[in-house]
């Protein structure tokens, strides 16, 4: 697998997989798997050169934490990289009052508290070094500090004027003592990382969804201040919830819910465009965001040995120009997208 080497600040850097692994399903995110299962996912994922892994807290309430971490705890540290996340801490809690009910199964009786803070963020980073097992995280990218996690756009200014305050210093105190070796948020809205990246001095985002082939406006101005700044994107959810990857029906997803008629007409058009060149929609999509120069890794994720071995194999696939170029004059690619 191509690796794609990024040094921001000039220590070194990291040596990112084109193809990384997201690993919320692994939280039995909409339906449970035993461990065993998420074993032989993260054994598939190794298998096919994968050797970044993103988790988080919140992905199954630790979940995802512990059993990425038992896993990696089998590996020699230095030949993967891993990110994780802060800004939630997991409180015990009875099994009605426990976070994701309807969409994490079978997870410990947790309640997540957001909190921000210096302190929380320093007690959140320990957490994780405990639920893994781990002795070093690469990367640590604060979590949701947007409006689709906090609800309208006053709750997310008040959550990164909180973190801004207390927990970018000890993300910063992290990375200055060498305790991990870069920071950057987690977020769902480019326009959040944007905010983000003009106030600090980040070195990466995470960005859920939001540089796609269905989506493309975050080209008009954060795309190019990263450039600018050298700050690499992790690009996660490219199938914007699985409506590329599946393709456009009544029953397709959208960024966690129910694709509105709107989306599901302009991801028709792209497929049939697609289909014109001989290329199916799921290979258009995995491998288009790899075309901006800051994106230093895709992270699809994966549930079953089957979707992360075909993730693998649609890496890299032949696009033929003419299908970008068609795509632009049909008006459904930004002119100015790299491809």
């Amino acid at each position: 697998m191509k690796i794609r080497h990024w040094d921001r600040r000039g220590n070194g850097g990291f040596d990112f997989t084109e193809l990384g692994f997201g690993t919320a399903p692994l939280g039995n995110l909409y339906k449970a798997v035993s461990d065993e299962e998420a074993h032989a996912v993260l054994d598939a994922a190794w298998e096919t050169g994968c050797r970044y892994f993103d988790t988080a807290p919140l992905y199954g309430l630790g979940l995802s934490e512990r059993r990425v971490g038992d896993f990696l705890k089998t590996k020699t540290r230095d030949d993967y990289l891993i990110s994780t996340k802060v800004g939630r801490l997991l409180s015990v809690c009875p099994p009605d009052q426990r976070t994701g009910i309807g969409k994490f199964f079978d997870t410990p009786n947790r309640r997540e508290v957001y909190d921000y803070s210096y302190d929380c963020v320093m007690r959140s980073f320990e957490a994780s070094f405990e639920r893994t097992g781990l002795d070093r995280f690469d990367i640590i990218f604060v979590h949701d500090v947007d409006i689709f996690t906090h609800g309208s756009k006053e709750a997310s200014d008040a959550r990164i004027e909180e973190f801004m305050r207390g927990g970018y210093y000890a993300l910063l105190s992290l990375r200055d003592q060498g305790v991990i070796g870069a920071f950057g948020g987690g977020v769902n809205e480019w326009q959040v990382c944007q905010t983000l990246a003009e106030r600090g001095d980040f070195d990466l985002f995470l960005l859920a969804g939001r540089y796609t082939l269905l989506e493309q406006e975050a080209l008009k101005s954060f795309l190019p201040l990263c450039e600018q700044r050298n700050i690499g994107i992790v690009l996660g959810g490219p199938y914007n919830s699985g409506i590329l990857a599946r393709g456009p029906s009544e029953a397709a997803q959208y960024n966690y819910s129910d694709a509105p008629t709107e989306v599901i007409e302009r991801v028709r058009k792209i497929d049939a465009v697609c289909q014109a060149h001989g290329v199916r929609l799921i290979e258009a999509a995995l491998n288009f965001p790899l075309r901006h120069p800051q994106v230093v890794s895709v992270i699809p994720g994966g549930q079953s040995v089957a979707e992360v071995r075909s993730n693998r194999d649609i890496l890299g696939k032949d696009i033929p120009s003419g299908l970008w170029e068609e795509l632009k004059s049909e008006g459904l690619l930004r002119g100015d997208a790299p491809v």
